[in-house]
């Protein structure tokens, strides 16, 4: 009797094939498999049985269903039609079908719903965009339970002088209180990834501090182009000189201010960060007041960032 060959897998370029599903590298699909893990997330986030729960990236839905068990409502956003499909027909004749909503599409792009809580094991390409989606995001959430590539996470929470410090450090912390909660090995997914992943939960600053936060970008952004340089050294940068140069024009042109014939911007600059006693000093040691100081002193002299 002639042997069968089994049928053969079907073959994506970029994806890897489990349990019917070709997983598409391109969208950071690894699907959390740790009941465990979904679990302690959950607890982490506080969830409140009256909650409407932003979940991004919801998969084959492992974490989606655990939510709706505990919250009034889930707004799952998925870029994936196929993965929509599953996660429909997962609930679909059951009583979680009603609470779960379904938004199809880059959440990048989307306008977010109102939600109280998000929990997430977030495709790792988008994470810095995301972080600042939901951080400007207005009415303010509770909280959100995420899990993203390890060395994010750790520069998420990562504080003045330590190697990981950077402008994505300072930018959130600014707006939020960022927690590191646990650190999540590979084997954890399907299929795993390449690198070790890790949850933090960020609960916004509500109120926010009075701070124009594009001005707040703009400087941060300057000061880590070289963050082991002194300001002194960094704001001599031609592009930084012309860009400050263009801004603080037009803020005199705003305001009928007259510029002297002798007035040279690069004085000015070094005359407010010696003023400030920050010449001599380097981004990656500089925490939330010094940049908080430094603005001010910038945005008092009509110098400006956006």
């Amino acid at each position: 009797m002639p042997k069968v060959k089994p049928p053969k897998k079907p073959k994506s370029q970029n994806g890897i094939v489990k349990q019917g599903i070709v997983f598409n590298k391109d969208f950071g699909q690894h699907i959390l498999k740790n009941p465990l893990i979904i679990t302690s997330m959950l607890d982490k986030a506080g969830l409140r049985s009256t909650d409407v729960a932003l979940e991004i990236g919801p998969g084959t839905g492992n974490m989606t269903v655990k939510l709706l068990e505990i919250v009034k409502k889930v707004i799952a956003c998925e870029i994936d039609t196929r993965l929509v499909a599953e996660l429909q027909k997962r609930v679909q004749a059951t009583p979680l079908q009603s609470k779960l909503q379904i938004k199809v599409g880059d959440v990048l792009k989307s306008e977010l719903p109102f939600f109280d809580v998000c929990v997430a094991n977030v495709p790792y390409q988008i994470s810095s965009p995301l972080v600042f989606k939901l951080l400007l995001h207005r009415p303010f959430f509770r909280c959100a339970v995420l899990m993203f590539q390890e060395e994010f996470a750790q520069r998420l929470v990562a504080k003045a002088g330590h190697k990981l410090y950077c402008r994505l450090s300072v930018n959130t912390q600014l707006l939020a209180r960022v927690d590191m909660l646990m650190k999540v090995g590979k084997n954890n997914f399907r299929p795993p990834p390449k690198v070790e992943s890790a949850v933090v939960r960020i609960e916004p600053r509500n109120p926010p501090p009075p701070i124009n936060y594009t001005e707040w970008d703009g400087l941060t952004r300057i000061a880590f182009t070289r963050k082991n340089k002194t300001l002194g050294s960094v704001f001599k940068q031609t592009a930084v000189l012309a860009a400050l140069e263009k801004n603080y024009k037009l803020h005199c042109s705003l305001n009928n201010k007259e510029l002297p014939n002798d007035f040279v911007l690069k004085d000015k600059i070094e005359e407010i960060l010696t003023k400030e006693g920050a010449d001599k000093k380097r981004a990656r040691t500089m925490d939330i007041d010094d940049f908080i100081s430094l603005l001010h002193a910038f945005n008092s002299e009509g110098m400006h960032f956006s």
